[in-house]
């Protein structure tokens, strides 16, 4: 009798020490183990970061730091940390937490509109994904990859298309830089190309003709009439004339890209560079910037009209007046003249 009464008290405090240490790994399992008030929190892991780093990235997000530790070697992510973007919700407990930092990479939209150098884009990519900027600067301007896919250092802006992607936030400057490339390659389906090569075009030249047509006009519903002028410009081997090249042949004599060029004087007009297009005939050697999409559309869908000649329009500003030859546009641009030295700009 006093035997079995030891068994059962040996069993009692057995199914005690059981159900506590049950309880104890329940808890360090399953039980919330978040402090933030918002409803989420993002982590971004980098590609070098390992369990220590982390760690320190949650401490600010999670309550108890010991049992996600344990969870997190037990479930062998300790010794397996990944580069990317996380998600931790509010109320998740650490094996969600763990979870999802080990196999729940977040892809993100990555943009960039146009810009002007390949420093300037570098930069922009950087700040949305985990390379740095020089970095990435250097992978975009190997010139062995360039010269392996048709590019120059004059015409290498063209390769890249403005618009939206997505990426993980760690790709690495190589897996931006090809996945731009095919991205130009798909943008420049069997349509495009039989359009550019209607208008004795190659894409790259397009590109380049459409970086001035950006430039000349934001207006997107304008840009097919600017592309038609230049059209009919080159059809009959005028000179292009055109100012934005100007100021990118300026901007690139004084290695400042951050100047901002309101007017162009006629002393500009003789700077000796082949993008200065009121000197050198024909299309610059590469694009000015990245044009958007509608820019280089609207080159391969140009208005067919007789324009040879456009000025800003001062009675409705962002438009331009349009005249079909040099006596008509010089009246068009009196009253532009008039108008810019009303307003003292003078460069």
């Amino acid at each position: 009798m006093y035997i079995k009464k030891i068994l059962l008290a040996i069993l009692i405090i057995g199914l005690v020490v059981g159900g506590a240490f049950a309880y104890m790994v329940y808890n360090a399992v399953f039980a919330p183990n978040t402090k933030f008030n918002n409803s989420e929190a993002y982590v971004f892991v980098r590609s070098d970061d390992d369990f220590n780093n982390v760690k320190e990235m949650l401490t600010p997000l999670i309550n108890d730091m010991s049992t996600f530790e344990k969870v997190a070697e037990r479930k062998g992510y300790a010794s397996n940390v990944r580069g990317g973007k996380y998600l931790i919700k509010k109320g998740m407990n650490n094996n969600d937490i763990v979870n999802s930092l080990r196999s729940k990479n977040i892809p993100i939209r990555v943009s960039f509109n146009n810009q002007e150098t390949l420093a300037d884009l570098a930069g922009r990519i950087s700040a949305q994904l985990e390379p740095d900027s020089l970095t990435l600067l250097n992978n975009l301007n190997d010139a062995e990859f360039l010269k392996a896919n048709g590019f120059t250092n004059e015409t290498k802006l063209a390769m890249y298309i403005p618009n939206s992607y997505e990426f993980f936030w760690n790709s690495s400057p190589e897996n931006f830089r090809d996945r731009m490339l095919k991205e130009y390659q798909r943008f420049w389906n069997a349509d495009r190309i039989q359009k550019a090569e209607k208008i004795g075009m190659t894409p790259n030249e397009v590109i380049t003709l459409a970086s001035i047509v950006h430039k000349e006009t934001a207006k997107v519903d304008e840009r097919p009439r600017v592309a038609g002028v230049y059209l009919n410009r080159l059809k009959v081997r005028m000179l292009l004339q055109a100012d934005p090249t100007v100021i990118y042949a300026l901007k690139l004599h004084n290695g400042d890209f951050d100047t901002v060029y309101k007017r162009v004087l006629y002393k500009d007009l003789t700077l000796d560079s082949p993008y200065n297009t009121y000197k050198y005939a024909g299309l610059p050697p590469g694009p000015i910037a990245m044009p958007d999409i509608s820019a280089i559309d609207a080159v391969l869908n140009s208005e067919q009209h007789d324009y040879y000649y456009f000025v800003a329009n001062v009675e409705n500003f962002g438009y331009h007046k349009f005249a079909k030859n040099l006596a008509q546009h010089n009246k068009n641009k009196e009253q532009y003249v008039r108008w810019i030295n009303a307003q003292k700009i003078n460069r």
